[in-house]
């Protein structure tokens, strides 16, 4: 029998598509390895606290996500960051500095917060104040890495205290590696048009602080994110075929080799980590697209004993100071709904480029390590009530210097291959809204190419 559409990878990316394929009425099969779908998507409840396993939230100015959610019927169940909370500390010579007001990722807006911040030193607030000259680029250029990017306008302490510590929280890589054009290309646009970063973000201030003030910075579901593909599943459970199973080949024609038998069909969407989906087609463009690691430890405590102040979001770690540590997010502020007022959850993250072997460490040491850590930073002696670790191996995609070539390259590829899609976190967005997107694409093709 040949199948309509065969999905390999049961994550946001796949079940999006095959959601969006059963909304235009095409049947698919989802082939997934793991136990339970949803992919890095995973919530538990301990002690009346919901733990994000993975991803706690997802960019609300990215609109795909919320579109889904509502479709769903979930909107009722969405809930924002406490933004008038929020406040980032980044770890300096053993003190936890926080992070200067107006700053738009590394790119100051006022002047008295950073002239008085502790985070920097004076050469480079100067340098700061000079990058107001840096002239005009008139085009975007070659790629670039954002650490080549950030130096030459704001200098290497900039890089080493702000942009590496917020890059590592969200990609878990190397500002030295990673693409401007790729990750920040907003940057890119704003030197190409005004030279300097700071002019260009105060020359458009207006309309971003309207949507600053409209819009949260980050939004989740109040039961946690796994509401979200738990729905999905749900919705799909009679229009789509779910196979237990690793996917095993991929041969165009197009056949699946699953559990040593081949399945046929018109189309399919490779769903999964661009490193496996090479590995299928044999493909080593594909299979080259870099990943990270990451493994996250959830710590809950008795309120009472717990003596460092919650007031922010929590912290991160840059390099330059890190031993294991990435960074540690305060969840009771961050989100209302995640702890009884009795419990402190805080989630803290390892690993990123080049720390994979971390992963291997037992839960024990792990633990021991956190709590080492833990004591030197917030000064936290109490023992948690309870724990979790969650380990994800090459989940974090990586857009180094010429992804977008590479991506081109292997978009170019698929195209000489009619019936074969992509979707998900290697190509254009790593975030839950991206994902969507993206497996939205890739069910419009699918449903115009079965029209045509």
């Amino acid at each position: 029998m040949r199948r309509p559409v065969i999905i390999i990878g049961g994550g946001i990316s796949g079940l999006s598509t095959a959601y969006f394929l059963a909304k235009a009425g095409i049947p698919s099969t989802l082939v997934e390895a793991r136990p339970r779908l949803g992919g890095v998507i995973w919530t538990e409840r301990v002690e009346g606290c919901t733990l994000e396993m993975g991803p706690d939230s997802y960019l609300a100015q990215k609109p795909w996500a919320l579109e889904l959610i509502r479709e769903l019927g979930l909107e009722s169940e969405v809930i924002a960051s406490n933004d008038h909370l929020r406040k980032t500390y980044v770890l300096k010579h053993g003190r936890l500095v926080p992070l200067p007001d107006g700053l738009m990722f590394m790119v100051p807006t006022r002047i008295l917060p950073l002239v008085s911040t502790r985070l920097l030193g004076w050469p480079t607030k100067f340098r700061m104040a000079l990058e107001w000259f840096h002239p005009p680029q008139g085009h975007m250029g070659e790629d670039r890495s954002v650490a080549a990017f950030v130096e030459q306008h704001y200098g290497r302490e900039a890089v080493d205290y702000l942009t590496e510590p917020l890059l590592s929280g969200v990609y878990g890589g190397d500002p030295s590696r990673l693409s401007i054009l790729s990750v920040l290309p907003r940057f890119a646009e704003l030197e190409a048009r005004y030279g300097s970063l700071t002019k260009g973000v105060l020359h458009s201030r207006r309309r971003a602080a309207a949507e600053a003030r409209s819009t949260p910075l980050f939004q989740t579901l109040r039961g946690g994110l796994q509401q979200l593909s738990d729905a999905l599943a749900e919705r799909l459970r009679d229009a789509v075929e779910v196979i237990r199973a690793r996917a095993e080949a991929v041969e165009p024609g197009w056949r699946v080799r699953v559990n040593g038998e081949w399945l046929e069909a018109e189309h399919v969407v490779l769903a999964c980590e661009a490193h496996n989906a090479g590995a299928l087609l044999g493909w080593e463009d594909l299979a080259s697209v870099p990943y990270s690691s990451s493994l996250i430890v959830s710590l809950g405590y008795a309120r009472r004993g717990f003596d460092h102040p919650l007031n922010g979001f929590g912290f991160l770690v840059p390099r330059k100071e890190r031993k294991r540590l990435v960074a540690a997010t305060w969840v009771n502020v961050k989100f209302s709904h995640r702890a009884p007022e009795d419990k402190v959850l805080l989630r803290c993250f390892l690993g990123g480029e080049g720390q994979e072997s971390i992963l291997s460490e037992s839960d024990e040491s792990l633990l021991a390590g956190v709590q080492e850590e833990l004591r030197e930073i917030m000064g936290v002696t109490a023992r948690p009530v309870f724990w979790r670790i969650a380990r994800w191996p090459r989940s974090m995609a990586q857009y180094t210097v010429g992804h977008q070539a590479l991506i081109r390259e292997i978009e170019e590829r698929v195209e000489r291959h009619p019936g074969l899609h992509l979707a998900g976190n290697a190509y254009h967005g790593i975030g839950i809204p991206d994902c969507v997107r993206m497996g939205r694409q890739a069910a419009g093709r699918i449903a115009k190419a079965r029209a045509a």
